[in-house]
């Protein structure tokens, strides 16, 4: 009779942690991060679509993916302050991630130019 015991407290042991790392990956956001020198298709099967894509010039092509952010102020349930979560990812002329870069802007994808971007010379334009 002990043994079955044992085999119930083992089963639970092993069953608990399982559940709860599957819980855990269920639960992120969509965080997930290509690395550099990955395959345009591979960054599509992770990331999916990207809400914009620019032209980088002669250098290839830039996938913009964002996330729009609400945070609340606590007293009402009207969303509070917002902003945007970029994730850049850079492709060369041959398919192939060269760099990624996240950001927090205040202005929705519709607004990003690359042409503007680049005669600014900010971070994002590279």
């Amino acid at each position: 009779m002990p043994n079955i015991n044992l085999n119930l407290v083992m089963k639970k042991t092993i069953l608990i942690p399982a559940v709860f790392a599957l819980f855990m990956s269920c639960a992120s956001t969509n965080t997930a991060s290509v690395a550099v020198g990955e395959e345009k298709s591979k960054v599509l099967k992770i990331l999916g679509n990207p809400v914009r894509t620019l032209d980088n010039n002669r250098n290839g092509e830039i996938l913009v993916y964002a996330d729009q952010v609400f945070s609340e102020d606590g007293t009402t349930s009207l969303a509070g302050s917002n902003y945007w979560r970029y994730n850049y990812i850079y492709i060369n002329t041959v398919g192939k991630v060269t760099a990624t870069r996240q950001e927090k802007q205040n202005y929705p994808p519709q607004a990003i130019d690359s042409v503007k971007m680049e005669g600014l010379n900010l971070l994002t334009s590279k």
